[in-house]
C-alpha cells in the first residue's frame, strides 16, 4: 500500500473541529499523512494549500448541514485548477440539513467534481474503501 498525502478541511462555513481531529486521527491510522486546514476554511487557501502541497487526495467535512450547498462551490474550485483538476476529491458528513432530496444532491455534488460523496447515514465504509483502493492503485 501507498502512503497518500491528504489534504483535510471543512468548509468555509463550517466550525466544527471533532470531526476533522477524528478523519485526521483515523486517515494517519490507516497510514497516510495528513495536512488538516482546520474549520472554516476560505476557498482561496484552501485553493492556495493544495497548489502548494499537491496532495494525493483532498478531503471536505461537513458538520453544519452546508455541505451540499458550498461543497459544490468547493468542487468547481478544485476542477477549475488545472493543478488540481485530476486530484480525487471526497466530501462526507451531515451534508444537508435533512429537507433536500440526497440523491439529487450527492449528484449534483459529484458533477461538480467530487468523486465520492458520503452522507453521515452511509458510515465510513465507502470511505474506508476508497482510501484503500487508492493506496492500492498507488502501488502499482
Amino acid at each position: 500500500m501507498q502512503r497518500l498525502n491528504v489534504v483535510l478541511t471543512a468548509t468555509a462555513s463550517d466550525s466544527h473541529t471533532w470531526n476533522l481531529t477524528y478523519l485526521e486521527l483515523l486517515l494517519r491510522e490507516w497510514g497516510h499523512m495528513v495536512t488538516n486546514l482546520g474549520p472554516c476554511v476560505p476557498h482561496e487557501l484552501l485553493l492556495r494549500r493544495c497548489r502548494e502541497i499537491a496532495p494525493d487526495l483532498v478531503v471536505v467535512s461537513s458538520v453544519n448541514g452546508l455541505g451540499f450547498s458550498e461543497g459544490a462551490v468547493i468542487g468547481r474550485l478544485i476542477r477549475g485548477s488545472a493543478e488540481l483538476a485530476r486530484t480525487p476529491l471526497v466530501i462526507g458528513g451531515k451534508l444537508g440539513t435533512g429537507v433536500e432530496d440526497q440523491a439529487a444532491e450527492s449528484e449534483r455534488l459529484r458533477a461538480a467534481g467530487f468523486d465520492l460523496v458520503v452522507t453521515d447515514s452511509d458510515g465510513l465504509g465507502p470511505f474506508r474503501d476508497f482510501v484503500a483502493s487508492m493506496s492500492m492503485k498507488a502501488t502499482r
